[in-house]
């Protein structure tokens, strides 16, 4: 399992790399990323996690066809702004897929971390369907998730997975930096 696992951990850093450069090609990438996950997780009994990449697939196809609907000129996607009220809205229906997921995965599996995969996998959605809106939000969501992430897979022995969660952060705190200039760029444009 090591060799896929470091198959997937490579197609994810290459595709949150794209995505932090807000180009397009970061959702196919995602998609080949996600589908070699989910036998990862299924594997190792993060049935949250699983079902977490099976939503991101959909999630995927979905953010391809709204970033290639809103490119700019140098081909990259421009960055929107994420309306208080919806976040407070996503964080709360985050919370509720937390607990009903959570529960689901307690009640009926033989989950290994059933409350937490499911807090960690609602919230990852959250932060996807961000990704896709193009918000930068997405990124402070990611940060917060992935530092979480790589404790739930040190403690699981998916060291390569818990060492990619680490870059993930980084590549988080380099797409939020990113993400933020360009806003600020359009937005001086837009006052010219």
């Amino acid at each position: 399992m090591t060799a896929i696992e470091l198959i997937g951990a490579l197609l994810s850093a290459w595709g949150v790399w794209l995505t932090a450069r807000r180009k397009p090609w970061c959702w196919p990438v995602g998609l080949v990323s996600v589908l070699v996950y989910t036998w990862i997780f299924v594997d190792a009994k993060l049935y949250s996690d699983a079902l977490l990449q099976l939503a991101f697939a959909v999630l995927i196809l979905y953010g391809w066809y709204r970033w290639l609907q809103h490119l700019g000129d140098d081909g990259r996607v421009q960055v929107a702004a994420l309306p208080r009220q919806q976040a407070i809205t996503h964080i709360l229906f985050g919370v509720l897929g937390a607990l009903v997921l959570g529960f689901a995965m307690h009640r009926w599996t033989d989950a290994a971390l059933p409350w937490l995969d499911a807090a960690l996998t609602a919230f990852s959605l959250v932060a996807q369907w961000w990704q896709a809106k193009r918000h930068v939000a997405a990124w402070w969501l990611w940060i917060v998730v992935d530092v979480i992430y790589v404790g739930e897979y040190v403690y699981k022995h998916l060291l390569i997975t818990s060492v990619l969660y680490a870059g993930f952060i980084v590549l988080a705190v380099i797409g939020l930096r990113s993400w933020q200039a360009s806003r600020h760029d359009a937005s001086i444009a837009g006052a010219a």
